[in-house]
């Protein structure tokens, strides 16, 4: 007898029969029994300004010069905003998702059983012809090659579908331990050090861990003095700043215009005293900073909906990115509108967001798919809105996507998913990252002489015919903190900064020269700076 298949939510608990019980917050993470909270909360301090990279409003010139001095930032440090999505529990991105090959990149296909441990029957393989459609399985939308019914390009396309030609990606093979939140995956501090930060703070995440995710981040970068900030929710978002009792009893603009007054009033008072002590001038320009600051806060911060995602029009709403339903009814959604508020408006450097439910192989497909489609949503939602920032002019982005392990599939089939392979366990040898760049000056140039020459740079590594990587193709492939040291490198490399890494990263496992630049996917995009 048929056994009716089980339609799981993407927030329903996974109860995995391979697995003993959840006793750690990782366990309860992957398997979805923990997931992303969200609050809808009433408005409160952010909002002044739809881009608030390009509206830092009109402080008095001789205030607005002190800022510099001060250490006051209004945009962060002008590198490219960065987040990373961690998806908890070891899901599928090879293959299904973002195709892989062997060593002559994406298309250079791989066996038929390779594909079917992917979870591609043999009439789903890329170089198959769809019979709904009459053309292959092959999309590239957005540059980098998907599987044409990868739900994660399906949600992609969703939000951002109409910015493709503005977006590139690259995939790395590289195997990493399944269900373990020990994969040093998250390269935040590393992208701290090549120069990103907020005018805020540094790193934001989604949990209360050193790397603000679910994976580690490399011992070697991490920074205690930057450690992420929690930012699950608009209400993290909106604590942040506390602009004080003055505004509410005047006006935004009049609160402003006292507190410039005071620091003047404070000049004056402080030119005439003699602290007698050998840092009298420390001491003054410490208050000045002090004055100059509050002003500061008051002039970017006095307005309800200046950090607030709520109250973002690009975010929820008629024209926003995310229906209101959507984003009263899903903490995920709800997470994503709160870190890529901070990180692509340059209050956060980078951010991380973690969603769990992503060890999901249940002895069906459909599961998987659902909560593909949702992290799919999530990219595209962050896509769409970099595209939308600076007054519709975009803001570049890189979007980095991980997991820890992968998973396989025995071949089992479920008509449910569109036939598509079950996921049946883990398996660390199938597992890939990838990473994907919204330029809005143009899409991201792959790098070497032709097409053939492109696409080792739009994959970097490759699989064995039988889907399993090839641990000796790249550093990367075998070392899941060399795979964080490629990410950090391609980072860089949109900066065209490539030749600063070994002095950042002494010590590095990259190689040489000739290596790091096999390892990167794309030409510069910004001369350093936005």
């Amino acid at each position: 007898m048929a056994r009716k298949p089980i339609i799981r939510s993407p927030d329903d608990p996974l109860c995995l029969n391979d697995h003993g019980r959840p006793v750690s917050r990782r366990d309860f993470l992957g398997q979805g029994l923990v997931a992303g909270l969200g609050l809808v909360t009433a408005p409160t301090l952010f909002g002044l300004f739809a881009n608030p990279r390009s509206a830092a409003a009109a402080l008095s010139p001789d205030i607005e010069a002190l800022k510099t001095s001060c250490g006051i930032k209004s945009l962060g440090a002008g590198k490219i905003p960065f987040i990373c999505f961690d998806l908890a529990g070891g899901a599928n991105i090879a293959g299904s998702n973002v195709l892989v090959g062997q060593q002559g990149g994406q298309l250079d296909f791989l066996s038929t059983a390779g594909y079917s441990k992917l979870g591609l029957p043999g009439d789903m393989t890329p170089a198959s012809i769809d019979p709904n459609t009459g053309t292959g399985f092959i999309n590239t939308d957005f540059g980098l090659a998907f599987h044409s019914t990868s739900a994660m390009l399906q949600g992609i396309r969703e939000k951002a579908l109409a910015r493709s030609a503005l977006i590139n990606g690259a995939i790395i093979p590289a195997r990493s331990d399944n269900d373990t939140s020990n994969n040093p995956h998250n390269p935040l501090y590393g992208i701290a050090r090549a120069g990103a930060d907020g005018s805020l703070l540094t790193l934001i995440g989604s949990r209360s861990s050193d790397s603000g995710g679910n994976s580690m981040a490399p011992a070697m970068m991490i920074d205690p003095g930057i450690r992420p900030t929690k930012v699950d929710r608009p209400s993290d978002v909106t604590g942040m700043v506390d602009t004080g009792q003055l505004i509410g009893v005047l006006t935004q603009e009049d609160a402003v215009a006292v507190m410039e007054s005071i620091e003047r009033i404070s000049k004056m008072k402080l030119d005439r005293v003699d602290t007698r002590v050998s840092a009298d001038i420390v001491i003054k320009d410490l208050v000045r900073c002090g004055y100059v600051k509050a002003a500061d806060i008051a002039d970017r911060f006095g307005d309800p909906s200046t950090l607030d995602p709520a109250l973002d029009p690009d975010i929820v709403g008629p024209s926003g990115i995310f229906s209101q339903t959507e984003f009263d009814s899903d903490g995920e959604f709800r997470k994503t509108a709160s870190v890529m508020k901070m990180v692509v408006n340059g209050f956060a450097g980078a951010g991380t967001i973690t969603m769990g439910g992503y060890d999901y192989h249940t002895g069906d497909r459909i599961t998987g798919e659902l909560r593909d489609l949702r992290a799919g949503r999530c990219i595209g939602a962050c896509l769409e809105y970099a595209a939308r920032a600076n007054n519709g002019s975009g803001v570049p982005l890189m979007i980095y996507v991980c997991s820890d392990g992968s998973v396989f599939s025995n071949g089992m089939t479920d008509a449910a998913a569109g036939g598509k392979g079950v996921w049946t366990g883990d398996n660390s040898s199938t597992a890939a990252s990838f990473f994907l760049v919204y330029n809005p000056g143009g899409r991201p140039a792959l790098l070497g002489a032709g097409a053939l020459d492109q696409a080792t740079h739009q994959q970097i590594g490759w699989m064995r015919p039988d889907a399993s990587v090839e641990t000796t193709a790249t550093p990367a492939a075998n070392q899941v903190n060399l795979l964080v040291e490629t990410v950090i490198l391609n980072y860089m490399a949109l900066h065209g900064e490539v030749a600063s890494f070994p002095n950042l990263f002494p010590g590095h496992g990259l190689g040489n020269a000739t290596m790091m630049d096999s390892l990167t996917a794309f030409d510069a995009i910004v001369n350093g700076v936005i």
